[in-house]
């Protein structure tokens, strides 16, 4: 295990955790008018290695503050766990006495606590660009051994027939050129593939200049949840000189359309009072889900762009966040084409780990339904044949579970590598933050 020091503080947008809804029902704010640099929070042996009922203790050090907090000034803390056991509490706080807190998990698995800083008249206090003055943090104890629920009996038969399905309709594509970045030597296309499925597959490809003279290695990149219709109207400003690069639209919109069309493709993917992909009655089966057409989307993709005559016929690279992580995922599983895969916080993980084994979940995760299986990272975990790097996972982050992430680490058997982040909640993990990696070769 590794203990990296000094990562760059990263901004994401943000997903409210449970801890921190709770906590702004609680107690109104109170603003401060210059950020906090940085806070941080450690624990008093590596934070993956603890044992069933040994003390786990954390430290907190937030600052330096410009201007000074008022005397009163006090940091409340809430625990959660995959024990069961919330509790909390609340200590004075001062710059020169970082605060500690004690507990320990009665089982395997992850515990999480969340501190906050609260003024002398019980105010949370706020940066300036509205972020709680907080801590985000956890530990486990043997995550190693954590397991989920077994894998559908048919689940490499569904795959099978829904990649036959897949197959049915021709690989045919629409390419469009959208700019022509001279700088930097590649042409920039507007692309859409017909697909199985209610919508095609679309994206913003760039092919360098260079591959006229050689063939390139590949990388599709993976939208994470939500729905910004600027992601379709224009292209993204990041592209790579060296590789082919695909933009893949998690939804199959049409791209570069008028606002209006993006207000109603919205309403459209809805599915009455749920946003997309979480309406139980949908997700009862797979062949319901919202999920199912977009596994053949990135399916579709990565076919495409392997019949690109520019691609060099063996690095295929598949990365993305969050949903984009999910869809990583899928894609390394069901095409065995792919040479990498780097998840990073990856979504979707032991879908039933709450209502089977009461693990530790936040307020925004997608309510359980027997169809969820089919596209759950932990049962694509062995299937998956290329490595895999997991970019980042948060012990602090309870979009995605780390428990979840944990289980689908350990049920890999390719080359694989995981990123601790100490601090880390699903959007931001503070500078400085203690990193765990963890890695693995081939299983046999």
């Amino acid at each position: 295990m590794e203990n990296t020091q000094d990562a760059p503080m990263r901004r994401l947008p943000p997903l409210a955790s449970l801890l921190a809804l709770l906590l702004a029902a609680a107690l109104p704010a109170a603003d401060i008018q210059e950020a906090l640099l940085h806070f941080n929070a450690t624990t008093d042996k590596p934070a993956l290695e603890y044992e069933v009922g040994e003390p786990i203790t954390f430290t907190v050090t937030f600052g330096p503050f410009a201007p000074e907090l008022p005397p009163g000034t006090t940091v409340h803390w809430a625990r959660r766990g995959d024990d069961g056991l919330r509790e909390g509490g609340s200590a004075p706080w001062t710059p020169e006495a970082p605060v500690t807190y004690t507990t320990a998990l009665n089982t395997q698995g992850f515990v999480w606590v969340y501190f906050v800083l609260v003024d002398g008249q019980g105010n949370r206090v706020r940066q300036k660009d509205g972020r709680d003055v907080y801590a985000n943090c956890g530990a486990a104890v043997h995550p190693e051994a954590l397991q989920g629920v077994p894998e559908p009996a048919d689940f490499d038969a569904y795959w099978d027939a829904q990649k036959a399905l897949l197959k049915q309709v021709p690989l045919k594509a629409t390419r469009t050129l959208v700019k022509r970045d001279e700088g930097r030597g590649l042409s920039i296309y507007a692309v859409s593939i017909d697909c199985a499925g209610r919508r095609p597959a679309t994206g913003f490809l760039s092919i360098p200049d260079k591959a006229q003279k050689e063939k390139l290695p590949a990388v599709a990149y993976f939208h994470g949840y939500g729905y910004n219709a600027s992601l379709f109207q224009q292209p993204p400003d990041f592209w790579d000189q060296a590789r082919i690069t695909f933009q893949v639209n998690a939804h199959g919109a049409d791209l570069m359309q008028p606002a209006e069309y993006y207000e109603e493709f919205e309403k459209g993917i809805r599915s009455g009072n749920y946003p997309y992909a979480f309406d139980p009655q949908q997700n009862a089966s797979p062949d319901t889900a919202y999920f199912h057409d977009m596994v053949l989307r990135v399916l579709r993709a990565l076919e495409y762009l392997k019949s690109l005559p520019e691609w060099n016929g063996k690095d295929l690279v598949v990365e993305g966040g969050s949903q984009g992580g999910l869809q990583t995922i899928w894609a390394a599983a069901l095409d065995h084409d792919v040479s990498l895969a780097k998840p990073s916080i990856p979504w979707n993980c032991d879908a039933a780990g709450q209502s089977t084994f009461g693990r530790e979940f936040g307020s925004w995760r997608i309510p359980y339904a027997p169809g969820l299986e089919y596209f759950d990272c932990i049962h694509m975990a062995p299937r998956i044949q290329c490595p895999v790097e997991i970019t980042r996972a948060g012990l602090g982050d309870y979009v995605c579970p780390p428990s979840g992430v944990a289980i689908f680490y350990n049920r890999m058997k390719c080359p694989k590598t995981i990123h601790w982040y100490q601090g880390s909640d699903h959007g931001y993990y503070p500078k400085g933050t203690e990193i765990f990696t963890l890695q693995e070769p081939q299983k046999p």
